[in-house]
């Protein structure tokens, strides 16, 4: 991938610091997973450490690379390595040691407390923390600096490039057209708004033999990945060989177990699929969380909830839960596709999630301008709710409390969701150009859908910015036609 001997020095000094990015993705992975609730705060501290002790290896590398910046002749992925690593300088440089620190135990310790808010219904467990969060990354936002909106700044550190600008064009026809396809669903009641499998109970062994056979179906590798328990479903990777997953098991409504997998196999295929020779470089990571996302969605949604992928999951379904054994594939295929406004952002149809991300980004972008303060959330969380989605939370569980990323920090991160369905949608138009997607999915070979996905994301990894990717596999970026094209001839044709 290197040639430029000065390149070749740079990414030679860089392995420590992929080491140490690595760590820190297990000591996240344990945190989520195995982690005693007592050992929040001894965690804090030690994440805390490793982040800054991979600041000061990170500024440790700014002459070399404002030197290598100069360099012409450099090939893409040489070009990509200096982008890269210019936006982890910029990044140390403008954010004190102490600010990061404060960030990373407010947030150890903030989602320790989040998970039982969550479980209370209380949020004013949780109102201290969110409120110390939200003064951190509005400090954060300053040290960076930006042009425009301050939420910019935070948006950038997820979605190289975005601006409240860009999400806001992409959003507006968004939420006008999917409106129109929600009314029209709902009117035509082809598609139930609710189904008597969501209140069947299951046993988690016999759920989680379902999902291990839809890793064998999505043709998951044995010896590099792992599937796992946590309350949020999450994808971590500490290498491109060692990538691992979680799902939850919630005792009913089978399909919210089931598509959580398959969600979260989609991030592991691409970072699993991402070409060897960038391992121990700045490169070996996605380029944006929109790109991320878009794959998820794209297993999840695309493939996951088509009529062909559940005629392949159905015999399982059938051998392992027996209550699906009354309800043919058409029925199973109108159950994991029901639409209805609903509270939960995680368990929202297609054409009503993105409402939820347009909830949030409002919320967000107050917040970070101080708009709003915190104490007021809550219930403007409601009121939004009932105006995008049509729907109002009885309590702060269903409502403000039901997402992590505001207790860890993720401040500028929910918008990605959106960008990645819109960028999923780009895709599935795209991909129809070069194979049968129907016929491969009927036929269990799923292994063509991935290479094409290697071949045209994958394997670049982070070599692109998302814009620069979108250009090359689309020739135009962040089009949110295709998406709302293909919900359209799903749900009304």
């Amino acid at each position: 991938m290197f040639h430029n001997p000065s390149i070749m020095d740079i990414a030679e000094k860089y392995k420590p610091l992929w080491a140490l990015d690595s760590a820190s993705a297990l000591l996240e992975w344990d945190m989520e997973t195995y982690m005693p609730l007592g050992s929040s705060k001894p965690r804090g501290f030690t994440t805390a450490q490793v982040q800054l002790l991979r600041q000061e290896r990170v500024l440790k590398l700014t002459d070399l690379v404002s030197r290598a910046e100069k360099l012409t002749g450099l090939n893409d992925y040489e070009s990509g390595f200096l982008r890269v690593l210019r936006r982890e300088l910029d990044f140390y440089t403008k954010v004190p040691p102490k600010l990061l620190e404060d960030i990373i135990r407010t947030a150890t310790e903030g989602t320790v407390v989040w998970r039982e808010a969550r479980k209370k219904s209380d949020f004013a467990m949780f109102k201290p923390y969110l409120e110390k969060m939200v003064d951190l990354k509005r400090q954060e936002a300053e040290k960076l600096g930006y042009q425009g909106h301050p939420y910019n700044a935070l948006m950038d550190r997820y979605e190289e490039g975005i601006t409240t600008n860009d999400v806001d064009r992409i959003f507006s026809p968004l939420r006008s057209e999917l409106k129109g396809v929600l009314t029209k669903v709902l009117s035509a009641g082809e598609f139930p708004t609710t189904h008597p499998l969501e209140e069947i109970d299951y046993e988690e062994a016999a759920m989680k033999r379902v999902n291990e056979d839809a890793l064998k179906l999505l043709q998951m590798p044995e010896k590099t990945f792992r599937m796992d328990i946590s309350t949020h479903p999450f994808t971590t990777g500490m290498s491109i060989d060692d990538v691992r997953i979680t799902t939850r098991y919630e005792g009913k409504d089978f399909k919210a177990s089931l598509y959580s997998t398959v969600h979260e196999s989609g991030h592991a295929i691409y970072e699993l699929q991402m070409d060897p020779s960038l391992e121990y470089t700045p490169l070996a990571r996605s380029t944006s969380l929109g790109i991320h996302e878009s794959q998820s969605r794209f297993w999840e949604n695309f493939i996951g909830r088509s009529r062909e992928f559940v005629g392949r999951i159905y015999p399982s379904l059938k051998a392992n839960l027996p209550f699906v054994a009354q309800y043919n594939e058409a029925d199973i295929y109108r159950y994991v596709n029901s639409v209805r406004p609903s509270l939960i952002r995680v368990e929202a149809d297609e054409i009503t999630y993105n409402f939820h991300i347009m909830l949030r980004y409002e919320l967000e972008k107050k917040l970070i301008g101080g708009e709003m303060e915190v104490a007021e959330a809550p219930t403007a969380w409601k009121d939004l709710m009932e105006k995008f989605v049509g729907v109002r939370p009885s309590n702060d569980a269903e409502g403000i409390l039901q997402d992590v990323h505001w207790s860890e920090g993720m401040f500028g991160y929910f918008a990605t969701y959106s960008l990645g369905n819109v960028i999923a949608g780009m895709f599935y138009n795209r991909i129809q150009k070069d194979l049968d997607m129907k016929t491969a999915i009927a036929n269990g070979e799923l292994g063509r859908i991935k290479d094409w996905l290697k071949e045209k994301l994958h394997k670049y990894g982070a070599t692109y910015s998302p814009k620069e990717l979108q250009k090359r596999a689309f020739g135009e970026t962040y089009n949110p036609q295709w998406l709302i094209k293909y919900l359209q001839e799903k749900y009304l044709t």
